[in-house]
C-alpha cells in the first residue's frame, strides 16, 4: 500500500508545487501530520488516510477547475484518472465539504457523484486540514479557522461555510485527539505488561 501514498504524492506534487507553492506548502504539512496521527484510525486505513492527505487540495490546480469549488473538482479528477474511489469521495467530501457545497447550490451534485463516510479517516483527515495552516504552520483548530475567516472577510461564502461547519469540525478535531490518546494509553498498557480487558 506505501504506492499508494507514493502515487497520490507524486500527483499532488504536479498538480499544485510549481503554480500553486503555497497550497503545496500547506498539502505537504497536511500529509506529514496525517502520517504522524494515522494512529488514530485502523491500520489498514492508514494509507487511505496519508493518501487522502496528499490530494485533498488538487482540486485548486489551475488544470482541474471546472466548478471552482476544490473539493468536486478534485474528487471528480480522482475519479477520471480512476484513483480509489474512496479516496475520491475522502477529497470530495474533506473538512465537511457538504456543508461548503450548500453554500455553492452544489449540494445534490456532490451526494450524487461522491458517497460521503462518517469515519476515523474523516475525522482525522479533518484533523491534519483544520489544524494546519496555510504555510503550513500548527495551528489549534478554533485558530485555523479564525485564520480562514480573516483571509477570506466576513462576507465570503467560505466564511459562511465555516461558521455552520465550526461545531463539526471541532468535533472531529475532538474525536481524533480522543481515539491518538486512546492508543497512547493502550501502548502504555502492553508496554507496561497490563493484560487488555476483555470487558
Amino acid at each position: 500500500m506505501a504506492a499508494l501514498v507514493d502515487t497520490a504524492w507524486e500527483a499532488a506534487r504536479q498538480l499544485l508545487e510549481t503554480p500553486l507553492p503555497r497550497r503545496w506548502s500547506h498539502v505537504q504539512a497536511v500529509a506529514a501530520k496525517a502520517e504522524r496521527i494515522s494512529a488514530a484510525v485502523p491500520v489498514e486505513d492508514r494509507d487511505v488516510l496519508v493518501a487522502s492527505a496528499w490530494l485533498h487540495d488538487v482540486g485548486y490546480s489551475p488544470d482541474l477547475v471546472d466548478t471552482g469549488f476544490h473539493s468536486l473538482d478534485g474528487g471528480r479528477w480522482l475519479r477520471r484518472e480512476r484513483y480509489d474511489q474512496r479516496i475520491a469521495a475522502l477529497v470530495a467530501h474533506h473538512s465537511c465539504a457538504w456543508l461548503e457545497a450548500e453554500e455553492r447550490g452544489l449540494d445534490e451534485v456532490l451526494a450524487a457523484e461522491f458517497p460521503r463516510e462518517e469515519t476515523a479517516v474523516t475525522d482525522a483527515l479533518c484533523f491534519s486540514d483544520m489544524t494546519t495552516g496555510p504555510d503550513g504552520q500548527e495551528f489549534k483548530v478554533l485558530e485555523r479557522l479564525a485564520e480562514i475567516r480573516s483571509r477570506y472577510g466576513p462576507e465570503h461564502l467560505v466564511t459562511r461555510f465555516i461558521g455552520r461547519a465550526e461545531p463539526e469540525m471541532v468535533v472531529a478535531v475532538q474525536r481524533t485527539q480522543r481515539r491518538l490518546a486512546g492508543d497512547v494509553l493502550l501502548s502504555r498498557c502492553r508496554a507496561a505488561g497490563v493484560p487488555r480487558s476483555r470487558g
